[in-house]
């Protein structure tokens, strides 16, 4: 085999080896046991925000969601913080509000559009929950204990942080949004049940109060709110968890699929970036580490393995170029390929703009 065949063929090896066997090793984590004591009883005050901007279609709708959850209402406190919405969303919040007066529903309305941490961080500061949840206006919880079960794992003095699984509203492009959901949602499980995941969702996040305040709220050079916050609460020695029994329903969005992906891989970058893995607990470290690689170096991988292979052009290496991309007919491989090229894009991307404040998509 000539030396640039040899390279194109090392480097596709690495470039799915590595990935596979960080699976393979999450897999043997689902077994292991969760070490945490539920308690169900238990119901602390829950502050519930909902950051909204141009969310009209959605805002009514989302607080129904919140409204109808089991938990006790004496406990429960929801704002909806508005960031300078042009289509009337704080109006229908209030509106809302009025014809639900068993609610502690407060509408909190910024003058101009700062960002959604900059939001969070204004909500934390007036939160009245021991427990303080954020949760997207377009998503939906099917479980009508959500809150309740969300807090049972937080009952637990050793956990500090809990997110939810995801199932998406609708397939994205060439069926992938269901496969990535399907693959990481594994991931986000055994890393949970080995120490903490560093991926979090902003449909159902769940933190302690307490501690967020004292890791000074959520950041404002990074888009990842859930994630970032989450691992930085972990970072202190608690544990961050994707619960096995909550479950959101993500919006896909009807347009832009594509940009919205990047968005979000940009968010998940930076939130990489920024998090040092020698500063995590030894049973976090190795998690940390392979999600650092996975996002921020593995993906490369892929496009320099072709370019080696289409540089050698030789028999050997045509076919392996022809067998990758016949390969992408199979729905786990196209997923995969497609998940690879939102980071390269993010990654520039990130470069030129964080998109900290960004264009909604229509979902």
């Amino acid at each position: 085999m000539d030396p640039l065949t040899a390279l194109g063929v090392a480097l596709a090896a690495a470039h799915f080896g590595m990935p596979l066997a960080y699976y393979a090793v999450a897999k043997r984590w689902l077994k292991t046991p969760w070490r945490v004591k539920l308690d169900p009883a238990y119901a602390p005050t829950v502050t519930v925000v909902i950051p909204t901007y141009n969310e009209a279609r959605h805002i009514e709708e989302k607080l129904e969601d919140v409204y109808r959850q089991d938990y006790p209402r004496d406990k429960l406190e929801i704002i909806v913080v508005d960031s300078a919405s042009t289509d009337g969303t704080a109006e229908k919040a209030r509106w809302w509000a009025a014809a639900h007066p068993d609610a502690d529903v407060k509408v909190v309305e910024e003058p101009q559009r700062r960002g959604k941490n900059a939001a969070l961080n204004a909500t934390l500061a007036m939160a009245r929950g021991e427990v303080f949840v954020i949760t997207d206006a377009d998503c939906r919880w099917p479980q009508k204990d959500a809150l309740r079960r969300a807090v049972s794992w937080l009952a637990d003095p050793t956990v500090g942080a809990v997110t939810c699984l995801k199932k998406p509203a609708a397939d994205g492009p060439a069926g992938v949004e269901a496969g990535y959901r399907d693959h990481y949602n594994v991931l986000r499980l055994a890393e949970s049940k080995k120490w903490a995941t560093p991926i979090f969702h902003g449909e159902l996040a769940a933190y302690k109060t307490e501690l967020l305040r004292k890791i000074g709220g959520f950041p404002l050079d990074t888009g990842a709110d859930d994630s970032y916050t989450a691992t930085q609460i972990a970072l202190t020695g608690y544990r961050a968890l994707a619960a096995e029994d909550l479950w959101c329903v993500e919006a896909v969005p009807r347009s832009d699929y594509h940009r919205w992906r990047i968005r979000r891989a940009k968010f998940v970058i930076q939130h990489f970036l920024k998090t040092p893995a020698s500063k995590a607990p030894p049973p976090m470290r190795p998690i940390l580490l392979a999600e650092k690689y996975i996002h921020l170096a593995n993906p490369w991988l892929l496009p320099a393995a072709a370019v080696a292979l289409a540089a050698a052009a030789t028999p050997h290496a045509l076919v392996l170029l022809a067998a990758g991309a016949a390969a992408l007919a199979l729905k786990p491989y196209r997923t995969w390929v497609a998940a690879q090229l939102y980071l390269m894009v993010a990654a520039v991307g990130n470069l030129r703009d964080k998109e900290l404040v960004w264009e909604k998509q229509d979902k």
